[in-house]
């Protein structure tokens, strides 16, 4: 199979960069979450028999927040052809486009313009993983 060649506004290795701020974001989201009720910040002084809680739920709130935030802010400085490129090079990795309809993709996001593209991929389940499939399926 021959590559395509895919003439991009945005570069490839700032997609890829993208890919990288959006599991990092992703895995403070997940890491940010107590589901089991259970405070692992807290240690136990065996010395003094008291606990010591050196937990700063804001502090770490705040730096969760942030990644998410940054890849926001990232995705929002894009131009209209550069969030156009990377929402059509989603589109290709979750396979609602094959690779070779890159062109059609491009102009189909361009003509659905989201609101808030950021607000529409990062919300995307897996969108790292849909981006950078799409970065391979463009042999990019």
């Amino acid at each position: 199979m021959q590559a395509m060649a895919v003439n991009l506004t945005l570069s490839p290795a700032t997609m890829r960069m993208l890919v990288q701020k959006a599991r990092a974001a992703s895995a403070s989201d997940l890491d940010g979450g107590y589901e089991d009720g259970r405070d692992r910040e807290v240690e136990f002084d065996a010395d003094t028999l008291q606990d010591s809680h050196a937990h700063d739920g804001l502090a770490e709130e705040e730096t969760d927040d942030l990644s998410v935030e940054e890849l926001a802010e990232l995705i929002e400085d894009l131009n209209v052809d550069e969030a156009a490129e990377l929402v059509a090079t989603v589109w290709i990795g979750r396979g609602d486009y094959e690779a070779d309809d890159f062109d059609q993709a491009v102009e189909d996001a361009r003509d659905r313009a989201f609101r808030s593209t950021a607000k529409y991929l990062i919300g995307l389940p897996l969108f790292a993983d849909h981006l950078e499939a799409g970065l391979d399926a463009l042999d990019l």
